[in-house]
């Protein structure tokens, strides 16, 4: 599995002959991920739903499954509107279990964490405001006992809106911020691995 990250909460997930997105967004001021892809998670949408979209696009909750990928969202109703429904998606690849927590603002409850705990790997806010705060996203991960947590939404050159520096949410982790190009796994060298991994990865 090859994992890259484009700024915000856009990430491409290769697993297999396969290839996903997260978030792709457009008005960040970043460079959008180019080439063909099989879906598109959605963490964040409007409401009502678009009639359409180009691709395959999944959002909102709901079981859901392509070429073998199992997904099932979960919705953030708490942090949703009569303008726009945000969700947390749980995907399984390669015997691996991401989690997306995607525009995630306040802290789950206990509920949710119980849907989310099998994750092995978690995606999350931590540039702070307007997302979930660094502290509180930090206890986040430690609470749902992942091996490895990519941060999203921190502080890049180019991106249009305010942001913290993730090297504050790295300290809070007790880890270091080495950025990395892009993350490559595989399923036994993640059941092998001691402790927690903290992925950065460059845009």
């Amino acid at each position: 599995m090859i994992i890259n990250w484009y700024g915000e909460g856009c990430f491409k997930v290769q697993t297999g002959g396969l290839t996903f997105l997260t978030d792709p967004d457009v008005g960040s001021g970043l460079t959008a991920p180019r080439g063909k892809v099989d879906f598109v998670l959605k963490t964040l949408t409007a409401w009502p739903l678009p009639e359409s979209e180009e691709g395959r696009v999944l959002r909102g909750a709901g079981e859901y499954e392509v070429q073998g990928i199992e997904i099932s969202g979960f919705s953030l109703p708490k942090e949703s509107s009569d303008k726009f429904i945000k969700t947390a998606y749980l995907v399984k690849a390669e015997g691996l279990r991401l989690c997306f927590m995607g525009h995630l603002s306040n802290y789950p409850e206990a509920e949710m964490l119980e849907n989310l705990k099998p994750a092995d790997i978690l995606f999350i806010p931590a540039g702070g405001k307007p997302f979930l705060g660094q502290e509180p996203a930090a206890k986040l991960v430690k609470q749902l006992d992942v091996k490895i947590v990519v941060p999203a939404f921190f502080k890049v050159p180019g991106l249009k809106r305010n942001s913290d520096d993730v090297k504050d949410f790295a300290k809070e982790l007790g880890q270091k911020a080495d950025p990395e190009e892009k993350l490559v796994i595989k399923k036994k060298e993640v059941a092998e691995q001691k402790g927690l991994r903290l992925a950065v990865l460059k845009i």
